[in-house]
């Protein structure tokens, strides 16, 4: 073994640690790869670079444009507004129109938007109609996931699989090649799906009483001189056993009193930390006695914040839900400094997380120095905005407007009917080859942008640019792993060990391989290892590239065992009412059934 491939393998194991553990932000550790392989002689300035102009990352850059168009336009809402009307289906028939409607959208348009799409709508659904949105958000995630699998452009796993294996010397997969494989795997999963719905969560509201699980908003409240609980008894009002409103902490003249018992009395500018649902932090909100405040944290002391202006009389103040996600700007930030980052119209109010009761009294009590309440990965932060500064909220990074009580602003049919048309169009010169994906994407977005019906500074906010700068230093890692012959020096060692085994052999283990890898560190990267050792491994046994690259392609896509492996799992694992155990058992079932129906149809078909 050269030198340059123990570097390759010291680079790639310190990678797949900070992928593991989450040390860093993806783009982070993006750079970290560029800027070490470069140091290390392993590619040169100009390779280390390349990962920006590969035709995958723009062309994954592009799609992504055009998902935001698709989505600012109501081009997806159009499309899945007629899904409030299964609302009185039985559950396992409302599962599988979900799956299927969001599978077949998630083809053609980003998963990541189509689910964010679903997960609205079925909050709605859950909020209206008390329908188990626990029931349904993992299999929409799940159907999302293997719909993108079903199409070249359908998920950026695809894309960059097709263009470094072609880049390898590999042929170029078609546009629908591998469909057929994909729809079958997607009706397996949907027909696995609908029966194990019975072994996924209820909602909280449904669970509460048996498992004693909080995951309601956190926020601070303060009793005004006027309110008539002063003098009472916690005991007496309904901060005591009352379902939906908890009583965690109260501070009188800057003592605080963790956990107070029911025979502590209340007095005026008494401060009161609650966990609470919506519908009780909207009375309390309205309440003339009571106010809602801001909430700032410092090392050993609390203060607090109320904003005079923050309502003017004739102006009608509501909440709205912001959905947290990957590479948010607030995230990490605590509750009691968020009016720091975000507009000034709106208020921060509480934190939705999902935690146990036990669990979050002990991280907020007794850790003294700080407190502990952030916002991560898949929280919900509601803030409280004036009805017609709702927009404003768009301007904070890489969040999603989850709830709100009534739309931002009606589109108008020409821009819904024109941007369906541009992605048909890109999608019928893309699929009949006069095109490529990258170009076909790129004509779209521009003649989106020409016609006015794309606004390249909420492109700016929108994009999801940690995706893109961990494609771009991905790249130069495979480029590495090739320059430096630690893909072919791999692939030696598989072909010892699966020297004289059959196709199936060969081709499952390296399915498995990929599968459990792609569950660790992010599909996208495993993607990108994995393809040029495929490749090697193929040349190496003298057999047909096509079923080893599908192989690669499919697997990097089926990590369903772990809330990590893919974007979606991640912020429904945070909504849901799931644990890591749903994703284990149910998830990584469904990829073991995967596992074995792709070794059997790729060996026999390729």
């Amino acid at each position: 073994m050269s030198t340059e491939i123990i570097l390759v393998f010291v680079i790639l194991v310190i990678t797949m640690v900070l992928f593991a553990f989450e040390i860093f932000t993806v783009d982070k550790i993006a750079f970290f790869i560029i800027v070490s392989l470069v140091l290390c002689n392993l590619v040169s300035p100009k390779e280390a670079i390349s990962g920006f102009s590969n035709s995958a990352t723009i062309a994954v850059l592009a799609l992504m444009i055009l998902a935001i168009a698709m989505e600012e336009n109501g081009v997806i809402n159009w499309l899945t507004s007629s899904m409030s009307s299964i609302r009185f289906l039985p559950l396992y028939l409302m599962a599988p129109i979900f799956m299927i409607v969001t599978a077949g959208i998630s083809a053609f348009i980003s998963t990541t938007a189509v689910v964010i799409v679903f997960i609205k709508i079925i909050n709605q659904l859950s909020e209206k109609y008390k329908i188990s949105q626990s029931k349904l958000l993992l299999p929409i995630s799940f159907a999302g996931i293997l719909g993108g699998s079903c199409t070249l452009m359908g998920t950026s796993t695809n894309l960059l699989v097709n263009a470094v294996a072609t880049d390898l010397g590999a042929t170029k997969l078609g546009f629908f090649e591998f469909s057929m494989l994909g729809l079958i795997f997607l009706a397996i999963s949907i027909i696995y799906l609908t029966i194990t719905i019975r072994w996924l969560p209820w909602d909280k509201q449904k669970n509460f009483r048996e498992d004693y699980k909080i995951d309601n908003y956190i926020t601070q409240i303060t009793i005004n001189k006027d309110s008539d609980l002063i003098g009472k008894t916690i005991g007496e009002t309904f901060f005591y056993n009352k379902n939906g409103i908890s009583l965690l902490k109260l501070t009188r003249n800057k003592k605080v009193l963790s956990l107070p018992g029911k025979h502590t009395a209340l007095k005026q500018d008494d401060k009161l930390l609650i966990t609470t649902d919506l519908e009780n932090l909207t009375k309390l909100n309205n309440s003339e006695n009571l106010t809602i405040y801001q909430e700032k944290f410092h090392q050993d002391k609390v203060e607090y914040e109320h904003n005079e202006n923050e309502k003017p009389k004739d102006s009608e103040t509501i909440f709205v839900e912001l959905l947290m996600l990957p590479g948010a700007s607030l995230l990490g930030k605590k509750l009691g400094v968020l009016y720091r980052y975000i507009t000034n119209y709106a208020v921060p109010i509480a934190i939705k997380k999902h935690i146990t009761y036990n669990k979050f009294k002990k991280r907020l009590f007794y850790n003294s120095n700080k407190n502990n309440v952030v916002l991560e990965v898949g929280d919900r932060l509601l803030v409280k905005v004036e009805r017609e500064n709702i927009q404003s909220l768009e301007i904070i990074e890489n969040i999603v407007i989850l709830k709100e009580l009534e739309p931002l602003e009606d589109v108008k049919p020409f821009k819904k009917y024109f941007s369906l048309f541009v992605l048909l169009g890109v999608i019928t010169l893309a699929a009949s080859g006069l095109l490529t994906i990258l170009v076909s994407s790129l004509v779209g977005v521009t003649v989106l942008l020409l016609s006015n019906n794309l606004d390249l500074n909420n492109v700016y906010k929108k994009v999801n640019w940690q995706i893109f700068f961990l494609l771009a230093g991905m790249i130069p890692l495979g480029i590495a792993m090739h320059n430096s012959g630690a893909d072919m020096w791999i692939s030696e060692k598989l072909l010892g060990f699966l020297s004289g085994q059959s196709e199936l052999i060969i081709i499952g283990t390296l399915f498995l391989a990929t599968m459990i890898m792609s569950g660790v560190i992010s599909n996208n990267a495993t993607a990108i290892i994995m393809t040029p050792i495929a490749i090697s491994l193929a040349q190496g046994l003298n057999m047909d590239f096509k079923a080893f690259i599908l192989a690669i392609m499919f697997a990097a896509n089926f990590s369903f065992f772990t809330p990590i492996g893919y974007q979606t799992n991640t912020l429904i694992y945070g909504i849901g009412n799931y644990k890591f155990k749903h994703f284990f058992l149910i998830g990584g079932l469904l990829s073991l059934i995967l596992w074995v129906v792709a070794t059997l149809l790729l060996t026999k078909l390729y």
